[in-house]
């Protein structure tokens, strides 16, 4: 599988743990997975100005630990993105008060 393969599945995982875990049921954002990929999703939310609904649930859930945002931060994930990706996901973050372990 390759790494963008696996970070698509990644993605629809996180999908699934808010959903079970939150009890937040992601449809644009999981809409956005299956018709653009994992990836290319990530890609346009970072690129899109503010928060997204969903980052914005989950820091009121108190689940960042499970949003696009950390997840792009994580090896290997880190590598498909670019260093302005990169900063852009750290800084929402770093925006709500939370730091990734």
């Amino acid at each position: 599988m390759s790494l963008e393969a696996a970070f698509h599945k990644e993605m629809l995982e996180i999908y699934e743990r808010a959903k079970t875990e939150c009890n937040y049921v992601a449809t644009r954002f999981r809409q956005m997975v299956g018709e653009h990929g994992g990836l290319a999703a990530a890609k346009r939310l970072l690129d899109s100005e503010g928060y997204s609904e969903g980052l914005t649930r989950l820091w009121e859930e108190g689940r960042l630990d499970i949003s696009m945002e950390t997840l792009v931060l994580r090896d290997p994930w880190r590598k498909l993105f670019t260093v302005e990706e990169l900063e852009i996901a750290q800084r929402r973050l770093n925006e709500l008060g939370y730091t990734p372990g």
